[in-house]
């Protein structure tokens, strides 16, 4: 904590420097509240609107948990099959790395007419943007096992369950958490973009209304909300992986 405190106080002295000449700059040159509004504004609207989108913040949380739990489970698991099961790998990898390729802004509109107006095309949006990172990141941390270790373990005669939860998987953690901050991210935009569907809340629904009615402070309230969700998964996901991963910033202390 006090490493993040020591490394964290220059980017939030730009951002505050940031802020500042954003506020000076609508003052100085009088721009419309409606066109760029001042962070003073925003904030007073993000304090004083509480009401109005607590709701939809709420929504919008707990549809990103749900598919961020789904969309990494189900990733986590195809990267285990591909990895123990080689001729699998070879014959459906590339379909992963296609379906990358297919922007969700265009398959949204097609799942709600595959699946309706409910949850189900909402998690569907989530899971595929959390499934490839945790997917690809996961398979790469399991193929980059020590193979001198492998070795070892065979020779002292370890079953391939055993190679597998004592060895790989352990090794593999750091690139699963590397996925899994990525995810995190992406996470919330995908419940914003699923919400722009035709949800009746959250913080998309929230979003697309003051963008309709001329409310660009409502708007960066917005971007604001979830730019601190985003931030927020992030540093859930990095203390866990510092709780997970003792092992590895213990040997680092030891060899240094």
């Amino acid at each position: 904590m006090r490493n993040i405190v020591q490394k964290g106080w220059r980017p939030l002295l730009v951002i505050i420097l940031l802020f500042v000449i954003w506020e000076v700059a609508t003052r100085v040159f009088e721009i419309p509240a409606w066109l760029i509004p001042s962070p003073s504004q925003v904030v007073d609207e993000g304090i004083s609107g509480w009401s109005v989108y607590e709701h939809h913040l709420y929504s919008t949380i707990l549809l990103t948990l749900i598919g961020f739990i789904i969309g990494t489970s189900f990733g986590i698991l195809v990267a285990i099959c591909l990895h123990l099961i080689p001729t699998v790998r070879n014959m459906f990898y590339p379909l992963i790395i296609f379906s990358q390729n297919i922007p969700i802004i265009v398959l949204a509109p097609l799942l709600v007419i595959w699946f309706g107006f409910g949850m189900l095309p909402k998690l569907i949006v989530i899971t595929l943007v959390c499934f490839f990172p945790i997917a690809v990141s996961t398979l790469d941390g399991l193929r980059q096992t020590s193979t001198e270790l492998m070795h070892y373990m065979k020779m002292a005669g370890a079953s391939n369950g055993q190679i597998f939860w004592k060895l790989e998987w352990p090794h593999a953690l750091p690139s699963l958490f590397s996925g899994l901050k990525i995810s995190a991210t992406y996470s919330v935009m995908g419940a914003v973009i699923s919400e722009w569907l035709g949800a009746k809340e959250g913080i998309g629904v929230y979003m697309t209304l003051a963008s309709s009615s001329f409310r660009t402070d409502r708007v960066f309230v917005s971007i604001f909300v979830i730019m601190a969700l985003s931030l927020t998964f992030f540093l859930l996901i990095t203390a866990l992986e510092k709780w997970f991963i003792r092992w590895k910033s213990k040997g680092v202390e030891n060899s240094g």
